[in-house]
């Protein structure tokens, strides 16, 4: 075994045994049992706290939070959820927020804080903002590059069909450095679902980088784009770098429609994000696991003008995914954990992620007995470790 610069020791994995872990150049090299260690440049003791692999923030929007800004009160929709009316209203109270970087920011602490080692935000890209949203996330981005690892969307918050020079944009976004190519309800926002996935794909085989597509219609309207989006997905061999943020739809339909569209999900390789929201159907999250569909989570949006909530807790995520799911034995609770997770990792196709050698040494110890205790109770007092360098404790981020 080669040298170990920090060995961990005493650390308890998800499996109740105590180990000692040790790091080297950032990645473990060493998974043994407590004692079995004898040296190391560095002893870390973690006192049999829990230690789990960095948390999965799979879907957030860093351009568009009032976190740590002046309090804005949420304005509701005129006559029940409208995208297009949301919008609108972040429009305008983008308007009168703080600097986008300052704002990214008081989110990418918040997030680092609670436990998130890697992130995929979405970023407005389209006419009404042009690139500079995300000139300034990349920016932030490459601020906080050793704290958190973060893959960013192209997202055309005001349609691609709808909004003059989209489709351009977010060709330059591929080009600048965003590495995913988003999309938004291409039925009820742009009207056309073939000409809207038609960029979005088209933009995704050009450059070789994956789709992450948001989509809020509900019903059968919400079915048809996803099976469209899942015959797109086959026909470019695109299995494994397709996800459908949200998927309200299979919330909606009866138990066998949504058995039908959980097969044609999984044999598609298409990804389904959900966040548990509060006042929509949300999709059938133990029933699309069993069909074999990677299922993964984000805060989504964190008080911004489509709501007020949101703390940048993936643990507190996976709660909550659970409590509305009706998970309460242990396996399912475990279920709701590999949400936030591997299953996020294997959703963002994250290489080198989990509490395995080889793998890098992003990890969060926290004050629980196992796994399931960890997901209801959802534990503070956590400390956080990028590539094995202690990143944030007890809710906040240090910095050398």
């Amino acid at each position: 075994m080669s040298a170990i610069e920090t060995l961990f020791t005493r650390a308890k994995l998800a499996d109740g045994a105590i180990k000692d872990i040790g790091v080297t150049d950032g990645r473990i090299v060493s998974i043994e049992p407590a004692g079995s260690v004898v040296t190391a440049g560095e002893i870390v003791e973690l006192e049999g706290a829990l230690v789990v692999p960095g948390f999965v923030e799979g879907h957030i929007h860093l351009d568009t939070s009032f976190y740590g800004d002046a309090w804005i009160p949420h304005k509701p929709c005129t006559n029940g959820f409208d995208v297009h009316e949301r919008v609108a209203f972040q429009a305008e109270n983008m308007a009168q927020a703080a600097p986008m970087d300052v704002r990214a920011r008081n989110q990418l602490d918040l997030c680092i804080a609670n436990g998130s080692t890697h992130m995929r935000s979405h970023v407005m890209v389209d006419g009404s903002v042009g690139l500079k949203s995300l000139e300034t996330v990349l920016a932030v981005r490459e601020e906080y590059r050793g704290l958190i690892d973060i893959q960013l969307v192209a997202f055309p918050q005001s349609g691609i069909l709808k909004s003059p020079g989209t489709p351009q944009l977010m060709d330059e976004a591929v080009a600048m450095g965003a590495d995913l190519v988003g999309g938004l309800d291409p039925a009820s926002f742009d009207r056309d679902v073939e000409k809207h996935l038609d960029v979005v794909f088209g933009i995704a085989e050009k450059h070789g980088v994956d789709v992450d597509i948001h989509l809020h219609d509900g019903g059968t309207l919400g079915l048809f784009t996803i099976e469209q989006i899942c015959a797109r997905t086959r026909a470019l061999s695109m299995g494994g770098h397709v996800a459908v943020s949200h998927a309200y739809g299979l919330g909606d339909l009866s138990s066998e429609a949504a058995k039908r569209a959980a097969t044609l999900i999984a044999e598609s390789g298409v990804s389904i994000m959900t966040n548990a929201p509060g006042n929509h159907a949300f999709p059938p999250v133990a029933m699309l696991r069993a069909a074999g569909v990677t299922v993964f989570s984000g805060s989504d949006n964190i008080r911004d003008s489509w709501w007020p909530y949101g703390d940048g807790d993936m643990l507190g995520r996976a709660m909550m995914i659970g409590y509305r799911s009706g998970f309460y034995t242990d396996d399912e609770l475990r279920a709701a954990f590999d949400i936030v997770t591997e299953s996020g990792a294997k959703a963002l196709r994250l290489e080198d992620y989990g509490l395995r050698v080889g793998a890098k040494a992003d990890f969060v110890t926290l004050k629980a007995e196992h796994v399931p205790e960890a997901v209801v109770a959802v534990p503070k007092g956590r400390c956080v470790y990028k590539a094995g360098k202690l990143i944030a404790r007890d809710g906040a981020v240090l910095r050398n």
